[in-house]
C-alpha cells in the first residue's frame, strides 16, 4: 500500500513538472511558437530518460550487480570518437556535421553496428560470460577515449568549438523531425521489456535459479543486450552522453520502492528519471540561465552518488 501512495505521489509530481515545463510563460500570443519549440524538447527529455533508466534497470538484471550501467560498455567514448573522426575528416561545415539527421544516422550505424558485431563474435565462442565482456567493454571504451583525446588536439581551435558542444548532453538543439522519429524504434524496444518482464524477474534470481526455473539465461541475455544497445545507441546520438543518469534514477527507484517485479520498477525509475531530467533542465534554463549544461550536473551528482553506493556496499 505504501509503495502505490508514493507512485501516485511520484506520477503528480512528474505531471506537476512537465506542465510547469511546458506552460511557463505561454501567453494567448505567443503559444504556438514556444509549444513548436517545447513539445519536441520535452519529448526528447522524455524519450531519454525512460530509455536510459530502462536500459540501466535491464543491465542491472543481467550482471547482477546494482552499480553498474550501459556507460561501462564505451558507447559515450564512442560516440565522441565518432563526432571527432567526421570532424577531422570533413570538418564542420560538411553535411555530416551540420545536418542532424545524417549526423544522427551515421552515430547510430556506427555504434549499433560495432556492438552488434562484438556481441556476436564474443557470444559465439562457448565459454565467455557477461563480466569478460564487461570487462572488454571497459578496455574498448579507454581506447576510443584516448582516440578521441588524440584527435581533438588535432581539430582547429574554432571547429574544437563545434565538437565541444557535442561532448555534452543538450536538449536545446534537438531536430524536431527526428525526435518523431526515433519514438516508434524506442517504444517498440521499451514495449519488449515490459513484455518480458517476468523472465526478467526469473533472471534476477542468478543464471543457476533462472535455469532451473525453465529459462534459457544466454539467450535471455543476448537479446536484453540488443535491446540495450538500440536504445543506448539513439538516445545518445539524440541528445549526447547522459548514461550515467541511469545509476542515480535506478538506484533511488530500488531505494524508494519495495518492489522486485521489473514491470513495476521500469515504469517507476522511468518517472522518476522524467522527473529528475525536466527539473534539471528547468534549472539549467531558468536558475543557471544557460551557463552549465545539464550533463555537468548530471556527472557531478552522479559521481558523488556512485562514491555513496560503492560506501555504502563496503561498510
Amino acid at each position: 500500500m505504501a509503495n502505490r501512495y508514493k507512485f501516485t505521489a511520484l506520477l503528480l509530481a512528474c505531471c506537476a513538472v512537465v506542465a510547469l515545463f511546458i506552460g511557463q510563460g505561454l501567453t494567448l500570443d505567443n503559444y504556438q511558437f514556444f509549444l513548436s519549440r517545447r513539445i519536441p524538447k520535452l519529448l526528447a527529455i522524455i524519450l531519454a530518460a525512460v530509455c536510459i533508466s530502462a536500459s540501466s534497470l535491464v543491465f542491472q538484471t543481467i550482471t547482477n550487480n546494482r552499480i553498474l550501467t550501459p556507460s561501462i560498455l564505451g558507447f559515450d567514448s564512442l560516440y565522441l570518437l565518432i563526432q571527432a573522426l567526421l570532424v577531422v575528416l570533413w570538418g564542420t561545415s560538411s553535411v555530416v556535421i551540420a545536418h542532424p539527421i545524417i549526423n544522427f544516422l551515421i552515430s547510430c550505424a556506427v555504434m549499433t553496428g560495432l556492438a552488434l558485431t562484438l556481441f556476436h563474435f564474443y557470444f559465439s565462442r562457448k565459454g565467455n560470460d557477461i563480466f569478460t565482456l564487461l570487462l572488454l567493454g571497459v578496455v574498448l571504451g579507454s581506447v576510443f577515449s584516448s582516440c578521441a583525446n588524440f584527435l581533438i588536439m588535432l581539430i582547429d581551435p574554432n571547429e574544437f568549438t563545434t565538437l565541444q558542444a557535442m561532448m555534452f548532453a543538450s536538449f536545446n538543439n534537438v531536430n524536431d523531425t527526428l525526435v518523431y522519429w526515433v519514438s516508434l524504434p524506442l517504444v517498440l524496444c521499451l514495449w519488449w521489456l515490459l513484455r518480458s518482464a517476468a523472465t526478467l524477474d526469473v533472471l534476477w534470481l542468478g543464471p543457476d535459479n533462472a535455469t532451473s526455473l525453465g529459462v534459457n539465461g544466454p539467450k535471455m541475455v543476448k537479446r536484453c543486450m540488443f535491446i540495450i544497445t538500440v536504445m543506448v545507441a539513439i538516445s545518445t546520438a539524440l541528445v549526447g552522453p547522459v548514461l550515467f543518469f541511469g545509476l542515480i534514477t535506478v538506484s533511488l527507484t530500488r531505494q524508494v520502492f519495495q518492489w522486485h517485479q521489473h514491470k513495476y520498477l521500469i515504469i517507476a525509475s522511468g518517472l522518476l528519471a522524467v522527473l529528475l531530467l525536466v527539473s534539471g533542465q528547468w534549472v539549467v534554463e531558468k536558475v543557471l540561465g544557460f551557463d552549465t549544461t545539464i550533463s555537468v550536473i548530471i556527472n557531478f551528482v552522479g559521481g558523488t552518488y556512485f562514491l555513496y553506493l560503492l560506501y555504502k556496499n563496503k561498510v
